[in-house]
């Protein structure tokens, strides 16, 4: 389960060039896409891993897989999950708590690694002809 939360956040992170590179420092590049919209616009359905326990990734996904915090995304607290216990009547268990806060924590450390433009999926399968193929035109692009 927790390899499905870091392909998942793998794929919404958007790659960034290595700080100091020229790529960063250039203007005129276009923005960047988070990796899902990439593979969307390349239309190349993104491939998971299995999910052992949707249930739980509901109840993740439901709550939020992050919330605001300071200057930015912070995992789940204790009180967002105990809230939303509260609110929707669902009694979890200890380590139902525990998973869905490990969860969140494992969504935010794969997103903050996925920026990085050279950061393998967590998960990967065989290479579909549809990757192959744009990939192929990608380097015809650079290479001529």
């Amino acid at each position: 389960m927790t390899l499905y939360v870091r392909q998942l956040a793998w794929l919404n992170a958007t790659p960034k060039p290595p700080e100091g590179s020229k790529r960063a420092q250039a203007k005129d590049l276009p923005r960047a896409l988070p990796r899902a919209e990439q593979l969307k616009k390349d239309r190349i359905v993104p491939q998971m891993p299995p999910n052992p326990a949707p249930h739980i990734l509901s109840r993740l996904f439901e709550i939020g897989l992050t919330e605001a915090a300071g200057m930015g995304a912070g995992p789940l607290s204790w009180q967002s999950i105990k809230a939303w216990q509260d609110v929707i009547g669902v009694s979890l268990s200890r380590w139902e708590a525990r998973l869905l806060r490990k969860l969140s924590v494992e969504y935010l450390a794969e997103g903050h690694r996925a920026e990085s433009e050279n950061c393998p999926p967590p998960w990967r399968a065989e290479v579909s002809a549809r990757e192959m193929e744009v990939e192929l035109a990608r380097l015809q692009l650079v290479l001529g």
